[in-house]
């Protein structure tokens, strides 16, 4: 029990590495190097070399998580993402998986889900959807703050991702700052935002407010254009 607790401790230590927004020696330590035996790839731009790795072990019924290919479904999950540490879809099948299992690292997994986001940030450190994805996991896990800090630091690369907006907006109105969740839930309903959670959540306690009209709209409407 003595050596568990202390590798959770090493985690949390790396995953406030990542929150904190730097790479260091101590995080690759913690979460293991991404050298491997097949890529590793870009999920981004090299999705034409994962082919062969999703076909066995990231089929849809892994990603769903209905039943692995192999031995476990962490496993399949595990191939893949140190494949591709990268790859959007298997982080967050790996994040479901741990909530479902209401564990932090899933059966059959090397690492804890904080793990295999630090390690994608270390392999993408410009992939700003691995961020977003992460934040939700941390909001869903009840770490906030932490989810708040992520992200805010994925809007530098995914400023106009209303997923984020909208994400970061519920993280906001749970902490009952209302001021900041609307903000961001005016950003998120402007980039397409469907839906209607976030705006039923500030009306339902008195929060909610109709954005200003942008000058150019207001000039539009004075003028009769």
């Amino acid at each position: 029990m003595k050596r568990a607790h202390v590798f959770v401790v090493i985690v949390r230590a790396a995953a406030a590495i990542l929150v904190a927004g730097v790479s260091t020696g101590a995080a690759a330590q913690a979460c293991g190097s991404l050298v491997n035996a097949y890529g590793p790839f870009d999920y981004r731009t090299q999705k034409q070399q994962l082919a062969i790795v999703e076909k066995f072990h990231f089929t849809p019924d892994v990603e769903s998580l209905r039943h692995s290919s192999t031995s476990a479904l962490g496993s399949d999950l595990d191939y893949t993402l140190r494949a591709s540490p990268n790859h959007h879809r298997a982080l967050n099948s790996m994040a479901n998986l741990a909530l479902r299992q209401k564990t932090e690292r899933p059966r059959g997994a090397e690492y804890t889900v904080d793990c295999y986001f630090d390690r994608a940030v270390r392999f993408a450190p410009d992939d700003g959807l691995v961020l977003v994805i992460y934040g939700v996991y941390l909001s869903r896990t009840n770490r906030r703050a932490e989810a708040v800090r992520v992200f805010e630091q994925a809007k530098k690369r995914e400023a106009d991702n209303p997923n984020l907006y909208y994400n970061l907006g519920l993280v906001y109105f749970d902490l009952k700052e209302y001021a900041n969740a609307l903000e961001n839930a005016h950003r998120a309903y402007e980039l397409g935002a469907v839906l209607p959670g976030l705006r039923n959540k500030l009306q339902a306690v008195g929060k909610w407010q109709d954005a200003p009209a942008r000058n150019g709209a207001a000039a539009g409407a004075a003028s009769g254009r």
